[in-house]
């Protein structure tokens, strides 16, 4: 009660509520008038065309018709893409709306554009709009002059439009907590270490799906969403430091910069693994944009037809370089080549294969070899359709085909009055029922990689990532469609997987995330081996850092950095406020029923408790000992599982990478699992920090020696 008097003294309160209201009624009144055009446009375009369409009248009989004719096919084409024109600027509108209609705006800033002249309010949302006479009502966070808002810089600031640096006076930066029409608060805010929407929401329980962050981006995390566009950037940031959510503001900001050119499907996003992938799936769509393509490293793999083989992890860097140098003198052998064949049907033997392989093998291997034989083979194939369709037996069987078989094939009903037409038939029919075959010339099935790989190297089989290098160097090209490929926790890829990557996207511009003390894995790339990576490749890679903890409370940041560097330790920072002290067991080793026992109370009171509880193990084979212990009072959390709002799940420490929990219990810190190793502190590292704000750790015998940090 005493807030609400509070806000009712508050003139400012007052005034802000009173303009809420208003720009919520003009929304809801565009919702409505744009939905209205938008039936009555249908129906009246619909009508137009059809009458236009009966106006036309088809006459090709001399060349004066045939003009007029043409002229008003073109007139009407006209009209078509008009009205589809209006209708999806109209659909795009309404989207915005309705995305403004949860929550209007988030901010609002003041700013002298000029010495001398009056200071003008811009209120900041997910989307922009304008009123009839264009003017804003709200301006999109990605907007060049919403960065005086992220910079977090009172009195002079500053903002980029087209490359030109526009210097401002900030007067007022004021963030609002909204939902729909009602008001519930303001600040007044400078610092971001004083910024209480992000108090509020890092206050808040786990979600079963990552949340935009829109709202809240501080001003380290604004410099990647708004860094100039650079072939590659690599960026190392702490534990909790939202290294994801900047990534996908990145997408968004980059979907906003170039909305006339962009298309998600141009945009590629590697995540650590599909729990991780289903975790993020909303947050694009919550800033109405479309998702971009989406893949783990094996989903990679086996789009590009190397998914039946190991996956390299372990490939030697060494041994691609090894196939670079050896592809520059090959010489394509004949039992290299394999026979194009769909089902049972061989329609180019391998000496026809051959034949256009040694036509253009003068031009050595590469990409123009590859394109010149393919176009070889291509027209090979086609004369083979044109001699298969004169058989008489090929002939004959496709005149036997039923009603439905004929409209199957055809698209109609077909009855050949002459043996042209009957020719004619068969060849439509050989197209459509071996048109895979051109597929198979265009991704080179005729050249046996395998076979040519074993011989470079000496081995007797590839792996995944050497057959994938060793085509992309006979080849030349990977994805010419790809313009922004971005890696979470890159520091979990090794050294030949990111050259595979880098050669794959060599178009592409390149933003790489992760952090180095999150490198649980053996034989992963170090950062300086991936900016070597990227500088061969890409010519030029720029870095920033992310130092800040936003997930963690500050003891439990306290206690993963304890694991770092002393050095690093001091460069490190929570902006969470006190919470609760992490909880340290050990156990006796030779008693493990009192060992499953405290395991199945912590699990039984952390089910009671409000949010997300996560048991991470440190490997897969103590999660199914575990699972066999708790039983049905803990959900295994799998590789195909979504991530639920509330309980208590059990999983590995490497599904667990990249996902949040309200509280995290360790149940397996003893010394074994947890020596003082490298790779060992990295791991009880990024453990530990998958915890927004409680910890449990439990060891069954001696504790880890990494304990002496805490």
């Amino acid at each position: 009660m005493s807030d609400e008097l509070e806000q009712t003294n508050d003139p400012i309160f007052q005034q802000e509520q009173e303009h809420l209201s208003k720009l919520y009624a003009k929304l809801l009144q565009m919702r409505d008038a744009i939905g209205e055009d938008l039936e009555t446009n249908h129906k009246g375009a619909r009508q137009d065309l059809i009458d236009m369409s009966e106006e036309v009248r088809l006459d090709f009989g001399g060349a004066d018709e045939t003009i007029e004719t043409l002229a008003s096919i073109e007139t009407l084409n006209s009209v078509i893409d008009a009205y589809n024109q209006y209708h999806d600027f109209n659909v795009d509108k309404l989207r915005r709306v309705v995305l403004l209609l949860m929550q209007p705006y988030f901010a609002k800033v003041r700013l002298q554009m000029r010495p001398g002249r009056p200071a003008r309010d811009v209120y900041i949302g997910a989307a922009g709009m304008t009123d009839e006479h264009s003017i804003p009502l709200v301006v999109d966070w990605r907007s060049p002059v919403a960065e005086t808002y992220y910079n977090q810089q009172m009195g002079e600031t500053s903002y980029n439009v087209d490359g030109k640096k526009r210097t401002v006076n900030l007067e007022l930066r004021r963030q609002f907590d909204i939902v729909r029409d009602k008001l519930n608060m303001y600040f007044d805010t400078t610092v971001a270490i004083e910024d209480s929407l992000l108090l509020g929401a890092l206050k808040k329980h786990h979600s079963e799906k990552l949340q935009a962050i829109t709202a809240t981006i501080q001003r380290e995390q604004n410099t990647i969403v708004r860094h100039e566009d650079v072939p590659a950037l690599l960026v190392n940031g702490i534990a909790g430091s939202g290294k994801t959510s900047v990534l996908l503001q990145r997408i968004a900001f980059l979907l906003y910069r170039e909305r006339k050119t962009l298309d998600p499907d141009q945009v590629y996003l590697f995540t650590p693994n599909n729990v991780f992938e289903r975790y993020i799936d909303t947050v694009l769509p919550s800033m109405g944009e479309s998702n971009p393509q989406v893949f783990t490293w094996r989903d990679f793999v086996e789009a590009q037809g190397a998914g039946q083989r190991s996956g390299g992890e372990k490939t030697d860097p060494a041994e691609l370089r090894r196939i670079e140098a050896a592809v520059k003198d090959l010489s394509i052998e004949t039992g290299d080549l394999r026979e194009i064949r769909v089902d049972d049907a061989v329609l180019l033997k391998p000496s026809q294969i051959e034949g256009a392989v040694r036509k253009f093998e003068r031009f050595g291997v590469g990409s123009r070899f590859c394109a010149l034989v393919t176009d070889e083979l291509h027209e090979r194939l086609e004369r083979r359709f044109t001699a298969m369709s004169k058989d008489e037996e090929l002939q004959e069987k496709v005149l036997g085909f039923d009603l439905d078989e004929q409209v199957h094939w055809f698209g109609e009903t077909v009855s050949p009055e002459n043996e042209e037409e009957s020719a004619g038939l068969a060849r439509r029919y050989v197209e459509q029922a071996y048109a895979e075959a051109h597929e198979r010339i265009d991704d080179l099935s005729w050249l046996r990689f395998d076979r040519i790989g074993m011989r470079l190297l000496g081995t007797q089989a590839l792996t995944a990532t050497e057959w994938l290098y060793l085509r992309l160097c006979i080849t030349g090209s990977g994805d010419k469609n790809a313009r922004y490929v971005m890696i979470d926790e890159v520091q979990d890829y090794t050294v030949a997987q990111l050259m595979v990557l880098a050669r794959h996207f060599s178009r592409a511009h390149f933003l790489l995330l992760g952090d180095e003390h999150q490198a649980i894995f053996e034989g992963t790339a170090s950062f300086a081996q991936i900016a070597e990576v990227f500088g061969e490749t890409h010519g030029q890679i720029e870095e920033c850092r992310l130092l800040t903890s936003y997930r963690s409370s500050p003891e439990i940041t306290a206690m993963f950095t304890g694991l770092l560097d002393s050095d690093e330790q001091l460069t490190l920072t929570s902006v969470q406020r006190a919470g609760v002290a992490p909880v340290v067991r050990e156990m006796d080793a030779d008693d493990v029923d009192a060992y499953v026992s405290e395991l199945r109370r912590i699990a039984e009171e952390a089910a009671a408790e409000e949010g997300l509880t996560a048991i991470v193990a440190e490997s897969d084979s103590r999660v199914s000992w575990l699972a066999k212990q708790l039983g049905e009072s803990v959900a295994v959390l799998g590789k195909d599982s979504d991530l639920p709002a509330a309980g208590v799940v059990l999983l590995p420490l490497r599904v667990a990478k990249g996902l949040e929990f309200d509280h995290v219990v360790i149940p397996d810190a003893q010394a074994e699992v947890y020596p003082d190793t490298p790779l060992c502190r990295r791991r009880l590292y990024t453990a530990i920090s998958r915890a927004m704000h409680r910890v449990t750790i439990l060891a069954q015998g001696p504790l880890t020696p990494l304990a002496r940090t805490w």
